[in-house]
């Protein structure tokens, strides 16, 4: 492992056999749970239409929120460091999978639609052109093979 190298560890318990196993497509539940030390379990399962648990989140939820905290976090640092004042962040994130007719499929967009408030209305347009930046710098923007669109709300000065 190189030196400026980070490995993150987690563990996925498959809680979905309902007595029979895999015996067929329809037989098996998609429900299980993912830990990693410190943190609270995830429930997951697949989406609805794969056969999933509606209540419990899916993986294509979790890979649109990984890159939508992802670019909060690289732009909140971003912002910083430019002397920018964020009040406050909110973001709607949309993604599309495409499925194959093999059954295969991959995400083959996705986008971000943050708003961003700033406490200097003077900072708005400096702001706002710090996605660039932001999005060069999110991780896991830089390791999807899809195009990442951003869409940044209007931005306005408040006192939250």
């Amino acid at each position: 492992m190189a030196l400026n190298d980070q490995q993150f560890e987690i563990n996925v318990f498959w809680t979905g056999n309902r007595g029979f196993g895999t015996r067929d497509y329809k037989a098996y539940g998609r429900d299980h749970t993912v830990t990693a030390e410190g943190v609270p379990a995830l429930l997951g399962s697949a989406d609805r239409k794969f056969h999933g648990d509606r209540d419990r989140w899916n993986p294509e939820q979790l890979l649109l929120t990984s890159l939508a905290q992802c670019h909060m976090l690289s732009y909140l640092h971003v912002a910083a460091s430019h002397g920018i004042v964020v009040t406050k962040y909110e973001d709607t994130a949309t993604g599309t999978l495409t499925l194959n007719g093999d059954g295969s499929g991959q995400f083959s967009s996705a986008t971000l639609q943050p708003k961003i408030y700033v406490a200097d209305p003077a900072t708005r347009e400096l702001a706002l052109s710090l996605h660039a930046e932001a999005a060069a710098k999110c991780f896991i923007a830089r390791s999807l093979n899809f195009p990442v669109h951003h869409t940044p709300g209007l931005l306005a000065a408040t006192s939250d």
